[in-house]
């Protein structure tokens, strides 16, 4: 997996491209939650469901249609005033989907349950740049330097090119 850190950058250059300016508070709290619920999974080890199980780590939590339903639901939860509730959707679950993705472009793991519970095929992108991410704490701080390093060129920097054409194209419309 990516790290939260990668996972967390992703989700901020997701609601800079698909939404206007000023977002709201309520919208960056839950994107960013949303980037990274999917590795609530983990939590499935310690009460013995395996790696490979649909319930697995990057099983169904990590898929297109878990990405849809948590979506929806955080827009009728918390959304219901909001004027533009399709983008709103349509941001959530783009930075929940970009979990599976930036998922299934490390370099290490089973790849990830895109199409659960239809089927229980586990993907790989052939793209695979992005060094897998320690699980759990302990394990991270023991050798996550290279991973951090490795995600800031992979998908930091891509995110902030991203974040900074976003700002350039509307502070060219201010004017």
């Amino acid at each position: 997996m990516a790290s939260a850190f990668g996972h967390l950058i992703a989700a901020v250059a997701i609601v800079k491209v698909t939404t206007r300016s000023p977002q709201s508070a309520n919208l960056w709290v839950w994107a960013l939650i949303s980037s990274v619920v999917a590795d609530a999974d983990v939590i499935g080890f310690q009460y013995g469901i395996e790696y490979g199980s649909s319930l697995g780590h990057r099983g169904l939590s990590h898929s297109i249609l878990f990405a849809a339903v948590w979506s929806l639901v955080l827009v009728l939860a918390f959304f219901r005033k909001q004027e533009s509730r399709v983008w709103t959707w349509v941001t959530l679950f783009l930075a929940t989907l970009s979990h599976g993705i930036l998922d299934a472009m490390t370099d290490g793991g089973l790849g990830v349950g895109f199409f659960l519970p239809f089927s229980p095929q586990r993907y790989f992108f052939s793209f695979r740049p992005i060094s897998v991410s320690p699980i759990g704490v302990r394990g991270f701080w023991q050798s996550g330097g290279p991973v951090l390093l490795n995600e800031f060129y992979w998908i930091g920097l891509p995110s902030m090119l991203v974040i900074a054409f976003v700002m350039a194209r509307e502070s060219r419309r201010r004017r």
